[in-house]
């Protein structure tokens, strides 16, 4: 078969000619490359406490001397009392040159691919000093290091809470469709009762049912079966109209002539010919799912300590005094938008690729 007339290849060619979707592609593979590598990215541990550096700022990164290159190196900072504000400031001592040591193996063991392991792919010795390359939250612990590690919440939500309410939608909207009746009846009023509530509300109503003496963990999939719960039912309204639409077409008659299964022909000849559609949809239905953690998360209703996600490091930038002192807490918001905007041109090039009429 001529690849010019593959259909995979011509919907190829018309998402390459997006430079923002596949620029977005790019953004959102290093994204999910960084979460997956997050405990080897760490310097620091991201429950530690440094008393002696609480809200202290990014340490800068030198890597010259005396006009001459050498391994990179950062200065200890000390902090002093401004005379005047009686605020925390941060002064570089300039006798402690601290070099930036790649390779390290230092404080507890994570797990990676299953194995247990301390090694960090850059980091000072903790007889040395500290380095924050993103400074310090009220308690003295490395933001950027409690960024990386909470990027595995904030980006796995969306793709495991999509994978649940797409089977829940494509199943009960294929069911609604196929059968129609009483049963098709039943789902849509149900349907119509979760898509006639507001989303936020619902979401602060059903996360007060997740007890909070929950472990993080269970925190964290109870905050993924509230936005699976609520996500399904704008899916199940588009597939039921896609299903009623196909269930009269010549190859599903077939199909029932010869005897299949009503779950056979459903799953078998009727959801494939809605995949260039499901998995633009999923796409554009992920930055729902992390903006809806991170608003949780933001309002005290979501993911709890130590556990950390972008939602809940943003909320310690939710006033105007803190964002002006220490302006580095605004970075996990600035990480929400970044992938956010990412699956939205990557979601929206995927749908003009999958758009046959479009020209090649």
């Amino acid at each position: 078969m001529d690849k010019r007339n593959n259909p995979l290849y011509l919907a190829w060619r018309r998402f390459l000619r997006s430079k923002p979707g596949v620029i977005s592609g790019v953004v959102l593979i290093a994204l999910y490359l960084v979460a997956f590598l997050a405990g080897f990215l760490a310097p620091n541990n991201l429950a530690v406490q440094h008393p002696d550096a609480v809200y202290q700022p990014p340490q800068r990164v030198y890597f010259f001397r005396d006009g001459r290159p050498v391994r990179p190196y950062v200065y200890q900072l000390k902090r002093e009392r401004d005379p005047v504000t009686f605020i925390s400031i941060y002064r570089e001592d300039r006798t402690r040159p601290t070099p930036i040591r790649f390779l390290i193996a230092q404080g507890e063991p994570y797990r990676f691919l299953g194995f247990k392991t301390n090694w960090h792919l850059f980091g000072v010795a903790e007889r040395e000093g500290y380095f924050f390359p993103l400074g310090t939250d009220q308690f003295g612990r490395c933001l950027f290091s409690r960024i990386l590690v909470g990027s595995q919440v904030s980006l796995t939500v969306g793709v495991v809470g999509v994978l649940i309410s797409f089977a829940i939608g494509i199943l009960l909207g294929g069911i609604s469709g196929y059968f129609g009746g009483w049963v098709d009846t039943l789902i849509q009023r149900i349907t119509e009762v979760l898509l006639s509530i507001p989303r936020l509300p619902i979401l602060m109503a059903l996360s007060t049912v997740i007890p909070a003496s929950w472990p993080s963990t269970y925190v964290y999939l109870g905050i993924i079966a509230v936005l699976s719960f609520i996500g399904w039912a704008g899916l199940a309204r588009v597939v039921r109209g896609q299903v009623l639409a196909l269930r009269e077409v010549d190859y599903v008659t077939a199909a029932v002539a010869q005897g299949a299964s009503n779950l056979r022909i459903i799953l078998r000849h009727i959801v494939p010919n809605l995949s260039s559609y499901l998995i633009v949809t999923a796409t554009l239905a992920l930055p729902g799912y992390i903006i809806g953690e991170s608003a949780l998360s933001f309002l005290g209703l979501g993911i709890k300590e130590p556990m950390a996600s972008w939602g809940l490091l943003l909320k310690d930038a939710q006033n105007f005094q803190s964002l002006s002192l220490y302006p580095w807490l605004l970075t996990p918001g600035i990480l929400i938008f970044i992938s956010v905007l990412a699956y939205n041109f990557f979601g929206d090039a995927l749908r003009d690729a999958a758009d046959v009429r479009s020209r090649d």
